[in-house]
């Protein structure tokens, strides 16, 4: 992996599947950042779990945004009596099977009252993410139940829950966080052939103006594209291309950032999403 500055890091975005295809692989986005501008490096895809896990342990620098969860909530933990040490945690977790972590994990919402069935992190208000125990639409809980170990068995250094490699550093994002950011609540993407509407479309060329021209307050930088590049963001109705490129703006704030941006207060178990 080359780099422009040997005492920079590649910096990736991650737009993570915990079942990657052909059709929907796992879609990284590497960049560098200059001052307040990003710039979009290249994009890589990889259709299994076993590809991508190969890349992330190859020797390399680089500061990368995962969208996928990389813990529970604390609630949850305590009330199946789980490990409240982190990586004690992951290794139970990773070892469950994954219908018996959905029996699990439905028995504590059937038992809890309507409204919230969910346990939650102290992040995922904030970031606007998904309970990192839900297991469908989207199945986050699958995607940290395959994601986390493969961080693990390559080194990598997930600051504030493992020490691993400190040149290969792994920060959970979010790309939603940003897109709202920039968006509001307007929809710019679908995996549905009959959704990927004319609007959507739209959204998706407003996202990447609204990037170009560095409109997040949040986060205070601007994305350098080429039009090659500019087109084939938009052309990709599954926004996948464009969420790695979200987790890119966010691993570019959080190479700037002491402490990658993470509140002083953070649970230890729990972790913390980029700029929530």
């Amino acid at each position: 992996m080359k780099t422009t500055n040997p005492d920079r890091p590649v910096l990736l975005g991650v737009d993570f599947s915990s079942a990657p295809t052909r059709r929907k692989p796992i879609t990284l986005a590497l960049g560098s950042r200059h001052g307040a501008i990003v710039r979009l490096d290249g994009l890589q895809h990889f259709d299994t779990l076993a590809g991508f896990g190969e890349w992330l342990a190859r020797p390399g620098h680089w500061l990368g945004g995962f969208d996928f969860p990389f813990c529970l909530p604390r609630e949850l933990v305590r009330a199946l009596g789980w490990p409240e040490q982190w990586l004690a945690l992951m290794a139970h977790y990773a070892a469950l099977p994954r219908a018996e972590i959905r029996e699990l994990f439905a028995a504590f919402c059937a038992a809890r009252p309507v409204g919230a069935k969910f346990a939650h992190r102290a992040c995922d208000g904030p970031a606007g993410a998904s309970p990192s125990m839900k297991w469908v639409n989207p199945p986050v809980a699958w995607m940290l139940h395959a994601g986390v170990p493969l961080l693990l068995a390559a080194g990598a250094e997930l600051p504030g829950l493992q020490a691993g490699d400190p040149q290969r550093v792994a920060l959970e994002a979010y790309p939603g966080l940003l897109a709202r950011e920039l968006l509001g609540r307007r929809s710019y993407k679908s995996d549905e052939r009959a959704k990927q509407t004319p609007e959507r479309l739209i959204a998706r060329k407003d996202l990447v103006e609204a990037l170009e021209q560095g409109r997040s307050v949040r986060l205070g930088l601007r994305l350098k594209l080429s039009h090659a590049q500019r087109d084939d963001l938009v052309a990709d109705a599954s926004g996948d291309r464009l969420d790695a490129v979200l987790c890119l703006m966010q691993a570019a704030w959080a190479s700037a950032q002491p402490r990658y941006g993470w509140p002083a207060d953070v649970d230890p178990l729990e972790g913390w999403i980029l700029s929530a």
